[in-house]
């Protein structure tokens, strides 16, 4: 059902690249005696009293259920074989940062989406390459031969399309989803699939008989729009192959954070402290990853009736690791007048950034015309 003409600029040739297993592969590969068996990035539950959660884990290890942001001692039950390695946040960035240097012999336009992936826009490439998929194939012969690690990619004509291809084919794929072939493509996936699509919103969906990108496509964009907001009319567009966000090749950083609802109430101080300290220890993570430390820290609360709160604290010094947010987060916590009733969300961010010299550095090799 197309209520308004949509129009699709197909003229752009973007990669997305997702290191496979980043970190689980990083030690497999320094380490040989890791190669081959269950890797579970987190710290060890027997010996740190049941905390931590999972990084990422290895394929190995994938094939038991594990997976990253699940609880360390989830993973020890699922796969207790597994190899718990407490991660080396500092050899990761570095090991990104030669990454992301391959990446610029291609492109001018690369924009990280963390430290384990990128979009590239190549339409314009330093190599003067007319095919994409070429670039793709040179990027993963370059990785694998000077750094040892693998690598998926997804060749399309926009940043959606390019995340949802390089999913579709791990570890070691590539994947082309061509303008022609686009729409085809996205009717027949599962709207679970689509990148942005949370655990809250499939059953929402499907209450709409919305199963597929082709129900979607055949929705009234009305009817979704009053339903979920702008957000409704974005997926719309998706299903249809429009994202027009472009590849931006510097962002700086306003705050990072993280948060999670949860489909069975939380209730108690002990259960609501797990929770943010799971999303502290994430939240630090991602500060480390990024080579940021900040000093404010918000912490946001929705009750089972909706009702939500936020709560800030600005500390004396800035700080990137997972104690100090826990601590920070906890006394905001502690802040809030207590309530009966049932806890359907939960987030953490951290803001108030000073740039580090390294990033300082990085910032100043971006071409002024790339910036935004």
């Amino acid at each position: 059902m197309l209520i308004f003409p949509l129009h699709v600029d197909n003229s752009r040739k973007i990669i997305h690249i997702d290191m496979d297993a980043f970190f689980a592969s990083i030690e497999q590969r320094d380490n040989p005696e890791l190669r081959g068996k269950p890797v579970i990035i987190a710290q060890d539950p027997r010996l740190s009293g049941g905390r931590g959660v999972v990084s990422t884990c290895s394929y190995e290890a994938r094939v038991f259920g594990v997976h990253s942001a699940m609880s360390a001692i989830e993973a020890l039950e699922l796969c207790p074989q597994g190899i718990f390695v407490s991660g080396h946040y500092d050899k990761y960035v570095a090991v990104s940062q030669q990454v992301r240097e391959i990446f610029g012999r291609y492109s001018e336009l690369v924009q990280a989406a963390s430290i384990d992936e990128a979009y590239l826009d190549v339409t314009e490439n330093k190599i003067g390459a007319k095919s994409a998929m070429r670039v793709a194939k040179l990027i993963q012969h370059d990785i694998w031969t000077e750094l040892h690690l693998t690598c998926s990619a997804g060749v399309s004509y926009n940043k959606f399309l390019a995340k949802i291809a390089s999913d579709w084919e791990k570890p070691h794929g590539l994947t082309l989803i061509a303008p022609d072939a686009a729409k085809d493509f996205l009717a027949k996936l599962p709207v679970e699939k689509f990148h942005g699509v949370g655990k809250a919103t499939v059953p929402k969906l499907h209450e709409l008989g919305i199963f597929t990108g082709g129900d979607l496509q055949e929705a009234n964009p009305l009817d979704l729009a009053e339903r979920f907001g702008v957000y409704g009319w974005e997926l719309y567009l998706k299903a249809n192959g429009i994202h027009e966000s472009r590849v931006i090749s510097s962002r700086e950083r306003k705050s990072v954070g993280k948060e999670r609802t949860y489909s069975q109430f939380l209730h108690g101080e002990a259960a609501a402290k797990r929770e943010l300290e799971r999303l502290s220890e994430r939240v630090a993570k991602s500060l480390q990853s990024h080579r940021l430390k900040g000093n404010i820290v918000v912490v946001k609360l929705r009750y089972e009736d909706f009702t939500t709160l936020t709560k800030r604290k600005s500390l004396s010094v800035k700080f990137d690791d997972a104690k100090a947010l826990t601590e920070a987060a906890s006394e905001i916590f502690d802040s809030i007048e207590p309530s009966e009733k049932g806890i359907r969300l939960l987030g953490v961010t951290v803001s108030g950034f000073e740039p580090t010299q390294a990033s300082l550095e990085e910032a100043s090799q971006e071409p002024l015309s790339n910036v935004e």
